[in-house]
């Protein structure tokens, strides 16, 4: 049974239809990447697998509970599972690098004690490959650096799913490559479910089990990236086939 199963689920937002019958699941212990062109609902299908959306139709379960059905209470319990790195880190401006990682220990695990949460922050330091910046502000890192602590913030609560929003957007070719390496760092070391929506498509190729193309509201093809990469789907065909002609040129 897969960790995370996702049936016939539909969205609209007024008039306009973003998700029209998704169904997919996402397997323990695996990379599952979600591409598709700009539009397609990648970014509201991530918010309903933890609860932030409510589906108009169609069931959500994270093992054996389902999250579509969730009370108050479950959902947050739920959560807890999930860590969930932000399209460009979302790290708040106004704090230092150890008060963006502690936050939700603070917050989410209730973890109040200064030593346990520098501990643990430097440890996440530590393994992302920045230690000793904790007193760092955001503006003073990188693109780079920034996403990688961003990553580090999801990662404090030892989640067992770690949901990856375009994790290299904004970076150049050579730091895109590092991110997608630290995603799987992550799936292999840490040993965390790992779902990536994401505009890279060779990436995808290179670091996926599964990928799911999304597609006008559905999940027009799925499979490993060898199923994929043959599939006669004519839209499917060319987005892959423009996303690698692009590589080449």
């Amino acid at each position: 049974m897969s960790l995370i199963r996702v049936e016939n689920l539909h969205k609209s937002f007024g008039s306009t239809e973003i998700l029209r019958g998704v169904s997919l699941g996402i397997e323990e212990g695996e990379i599952t990447t979600i591409i598709g062109q700009s539009g397609t609902g990648k970014s509201v299908f991530f918010k309903h697998l933890i609860g932030i959306l409510k589906p108009d139709q169609g069931r959500i379960w994270f093992r054996d509970t389902e999250v579509t059905a969730a009370d108050t209470t479950t959902l947050v319990e739920v959560r807890t599972h999930f860590g969930y790195a932000f399209q460009g880190a979302a790290l708040f401006d106004s704090m230092s690098v150890a008060e963006n990682i502690a936050f939700p220990l603070r917050e989410v695990l209730g973890i109040k004690e200064r030593k346990e949460t520098a501990r643990r922050v430097g440890e996440m330091l530590d393994w992302i490959g920045l230690p000793g910046i904790e007193k760092k502000r955001p503006a003073e890192l990188s693109g780079g650096m920034r996403k990688r602590v961003g990553v580090a913030r999801a990662l404090v609560t030892k989640p067992e799913v770690l949901l990856f929003d375009e994790p290299t957007t904004g970076l150049d070719p050579v730091l895109g490559e590092t991110i997608n390496d630290l995603v799987v760092r992550v799936n292999k070391e840490l040993e965390l479910t790992c779902v990536v929506i994401t505009h890279d498509i060779q990436a995808s190729f290179r670091i996926s089990d599964k990928i799911a193309f999304l597609h006008e509201g559905l999940v027009a093809v799925e499979g490993t990236p060898r199923e994929v990469a043959r599939s006669t789907h004519p839209i499917v065909r060319k987005f892959i086939e423009n996303s690698f002609n692009e590589l080449e040129v």
